[in-house]
């Protein structure tokens, strides 16, 4: 048996098309909240949102836990799961949603989907997961198909407010692609409703901090939209998906799962030119289709590899 048979969630049993299923929710929804989370900036702070969505998140999801009576985490688990949330949650969020201030939202779901090449190099290095020549030529496709899309106005003729903001945004993907490693190695055994719940806990605890010192005093604008934002990015993109997204990391390699969330800024950029009138230029077509052209070649290791193990 190899290392990824292993290290799968005992339990959990999803066949190809159920995987595929949620990863297509989960990443349409996750697009979608970029136009949100660039919308509530007219309402209130980054922060400030930051705070309201997770908060939101996280109150939801430890509704669930009471539920199913699951109850605190073993004690052995409660660092790990405030490493997990001060980078997934605390680092990401608040880095993302101070750049949107000045990069429109689809080029910075572009930016911070650059994840799966983070996530991947680590997952070679600290999972012992093995990268063939389809993954290889999948996460190369779907990184090309990331630089198609940025453009090279990345590097040329932007102002320090947007290129600062794309840093910003870079280095979250860097988190979050730790965050990913760090959860397969140290929490991966706890039920998913219940780590996704804790780590975005003290996630928000730390986007709380933030919002005290940046954002405290600052006018909040409360009315159907953005209450709107809240509870959609709040419960859905949140609760609901992060939870996911650790049942899917623990039912396929950490490979595919990352390359498969190269669905989200194209998801995003199309969404966003729809509801935002962000330019959906030949570029922005020509790279979703390279992304869509990675999935499908790490989607053949990963066919291979289920074939080997009937």
């Amino acid at each position: 048996m190899d290392r990824d048979e292993q290290t799968k969630q005992p339990g959990i049993s999803l066949n190809k098309g159920s995987v595929w299923g949620l990863i297509i929710a989960i990443t349409l929804i996750w697009g979608y909240a970029w136009v949100l989370m660039k919308a509530s900036l007219d309402y209130m702070g980054p922060f400030t949102f930051s705070s309201f969505r997770f908060g939101t998140g996280a109150l939801t999801l430890l509704f669930f836990v009471w539920i199913a009576r699951l109850g605190l985490p073993p004690k052995r688990y409660i660092k790990h799961l405030i490493i997990i949330g001060f980078l997934q949650t605390t680092v990401v969020f608040t880095l993302v949603m101070f750049a949107l201030m000045f990069v429109d939202a689809g080029k910075s779901s572009v930016l911070l989907y650059s994840m799966p090449l983070w996530s991947s190099l680590l997952a070679v290095k600290l999972l012992g997961e093995h990268l063939s020549r389809w993954k290889i030529a999948g996460l190369i496709s779907g990184m090309l198909g990331l630089l198609t899309i940025l453009g090279w106005d990345i590097w040329l003729g932007q102002n320090i407010e947007v290129i600062i903001g794309e840093l910003l945004i870079i280095i979250s993907a860097i988190s979050w692609g730790v965050a990913n490693i760090y959860y397969r190695l140290n929490v991966s055994d706890l039920p998913k409703l219940q780590s996704s719940a804790f780590q975005m806990l003290f996630g928000v605890l730390g986007i709380f901090i933030a919002t005290l010192v940046m954002e405290s005093g600052q006018p909040i604008i409360f009315n159907t939209e953005s209450i709107y934002y809240i509870l959609f990015t709040g419960v859905l993109a949140s609760a609901l998906c992060f939870t996911v997204w650790y049942v899917i990391m623990s039912t396929v390699d950490m490979v595919t799962a990352t390359i498969s969330t190269l669905l989200v800024p194209m998801f995003g950029l199309i969404l966003s030119s729809l509801l935002l009138n962000e330019q959906l230029t030949i570029g922005v077509i020509t790279g979703s289709t390279l992304i869509l052209v990675g999935i499908v070649l790490s989607q053949i290791t990963y066919d291979k590899k289920r074939t080997e193990h009937r």
